[in-house]
């Protein structure tokens, strides 16, 4: 393939990758409550722009990935000698957008409680040193490992496997949306006295439905920009047909494992935890869609759709993590399984042990990195919201006006002092 027709199709799926933004963005809002529905798409909007600005402006070049001619631009006053017309230049696009699809993650975790505010800082700090502190050592750090007679020797080395980035993107956004879910605390009324969750309703089901829709095509774009990017040898473009496959086919596989998961367990399906299914699949397909075979991206998606439903059970039911829309679920835990599928199923115990390496870096320096940070800067400035102004709705308490003027969006349950 030539630079020029490399660089066409490249930008071709970068165009459809907001896509995934807007779908997380509506899945976030719907899941929601309706009182802070203009609240939801507001913080999105903010959180996407601050993401972006960021990391352009220095995270980027801490990533080093693409970062050092082209990004850290406080170093290059009024963009001047910035190589602009080198089409490399364009590889540039695909971390800005993909920062701006981790840094949505945590908004779901947090709905209803978060503070604009808060969120904006915190997303500062996200896409300025967390986000591309583990991308940069995703991208640059080779892994030394061999398996022999069961112990672990520098032998060969491997990078971790994570074109669409399940890791980088998926994994490490969920685990600042668990953060962020252990900060902030439950929803009011989400818990009684006796530990027992309450069911608080998606206040618009077919916004999560549409916005698993829109989140599919920037998912393609998503997952075949980043195995044209992440790949060491480069993706031939032939290849890019496997990748539109497995990322389909994983995330029809996940929705419908996630369908009968809810029917044998609670007797019917349930449309908001099938939509988190359907996520699940794209988000574990994304570490292996370029190297995974149909068979095997279709059994990730179905083991992603089971987990996806338990996970979300655990954390509300057992450990009293209320995260209002799956987010540590759909995104750490399955991002998570993405790794760890891609690794199992590359057929190599060196890939399999590179992958466990990256599950380990995340698990154990990223996590109670971003917990840490979150927990200083929420000493400076309040991340949640008032009692009263939960009670009133976010909408009214922080925006002044409601997403609904003309229906009556608070229950009265919610308005008692």
């Amino acid at each position: 393939m030539t630079e020029n027709a490399w660089l066409a199709l490249y930008l071709l799926f970068i165009l459809v990758v907001p896509l995934a933004i807007a779908g997380l963005a509506l899945i976030n809002t719907g899941l929601g409550r309706s009182r802070s529905a203009a609240h939801a798409m507001t913080s999105s909007l903010c959180v996407m722009s601050i993401a972006i600005l960021t990391y352009f402006s220095w995270g980027g070049a801490i990533e080093g990935l693409v970062g050092g001619p082209y990004f850290g631009v406080w170093l290059r006053p009024f963009l001047r000698n910035v190589p602009w017309a080198n089409p490399s230049a364009a590889a540039c696009l695909l971390p800005i957008l993909s920062v701006a699809v981790s840094a949505l993650i945590p908004l779901g975790s947090a709905a209803d409680r978060w503070r604009l505010s808060g969120a904006c800082l915190s997303t500062a700090v996200f896409a300025g040193f967390i986000y591309p502190l583990f991308a940069r050592w995703a991208a640059h750090t080779e892994i030394f490992v061999s398996h022999t007679n069961g112990l672990i020797f520098p032998y060969g080395m491997t990078f971790l496997l994570d074109a669409g980035g399940s890791g980088r993107i998926q994994v490490v956004g969920g685990l600042a949306a668990l953060s962020l879910a252990w900060l902030l605390g439950s929803r009011s009324g989400k818990y009684s006295a006796s530990g027992i969750p309450a069911a608080i309703p998606a206040h618009n089901g077919v916004f999560v439905l549409f916005g698993c829709m829109l989140a599919w095509a920037g998912w393609l774009g998503l997952n075949a920009a980043g195995a044209m990017l992440h790949i060491p040898a480069g993706l031939p473009a032939e290849r890019l047909v496997l990748v539109v496959f497995n990322t389909t086919l994983a995330a029809c596989a996940a929705a419908l494992a996630a369908a009968a998961t809810t029917r044998v367990r609670f007797r019917r399906p349930d449309a908001s935890l099938i939509a988190n299914g359907w996520m699940a699949g794209l988000v574990a397909s994304s570490a292996g869609c370029a190297t995974l075979k149909p068979v095997t991206g279709i059994l990730t998606g179905l083991v992603a759709g089971v987990i996806v439903v338990l996970s979300v059970e655990m954390f509300e039911l057992h450990l009293k993590v209320d995260d209002p829309c799956g987010s540590i679920s759909v995104h750490a835990v399955c991002g998570i399984w993405g790794l760890l599928a891609a690794g199992i199923f590359s057929g190599s115990g060196a890939q399999f042990m590179a992958q466990l390496v990256g599950i380990a870096t995340l698990l154990g320096l990223i996590f109670p990195m971003t917990y840490g940070l979150n927990w200083l800067l929420s000493r400076f400035i309040p991340y949640r919201v008032s009692i009263d102004g939960e009670r009133q709705g976010l909408d009214l308490h922080e925006l002044g006006a409601d997403a609904y003027p003309e229906f009556v969006v608070h229950a009265d349950e919610f308005m008692q002092r």
